[in-house]
């Protein structure tokens, strides 16, 4: 397996753990709406880059080549998309920002985890 695999798979895997642990922490230990600015926050992105690497498998596919507008404009879609649900998240009271903020940040802690995890001496 190479080290983009080994990456990838790590980032996939962390994300939806770190998401479950930043919720679970958030609705222990703060309030409500900071939990579920964590929640929403770590749902957006997890969800966003699971189906940005599926798009990009298809799209980086030599037989596939065609594909790339498509993933594309899938991309520019889920990310309005996104926008729209932050924005109304926010403006509706339902979330509070720093902890949508923390929740956004799943997949950038998980990437930095498998970086270190590859970074890390074997023995």
């Amino acid at each position: 397996m190479s080290i983009q695999e080994r990456i990838l798979k790590c980032v996939s895997r962390t994300n939806w753990i770190l998401f479950a642990l930043f919720t679970a922490c958030g609705f222990l230990f703060f309030n409500k709406a900071f939990a579920l600015g964590i929640f929403f926050g770590g749902l957006i992105v997890t969800v966003n880059f699971h189906f940005l690497a599926r798009a990009l498998k298809k799209a980086l596919n030599p037989s596939a080549l065609n594909y790339y507008p498509v993933a594309l404009v899938k991309y520019y879609i889920r990310f309005f998309v996104s926008i729209v649900i932050i924005i109304v998240l926010v403006s509706k009271h339902v979330v509070d920002p720093l902890g949508l903020f923390v929740g956004l940040s799943v997949v950038v802690g998980s990437i930095l985890f498998a970086t270190m995890c590859e970074l890390k001496p074997k023995s």
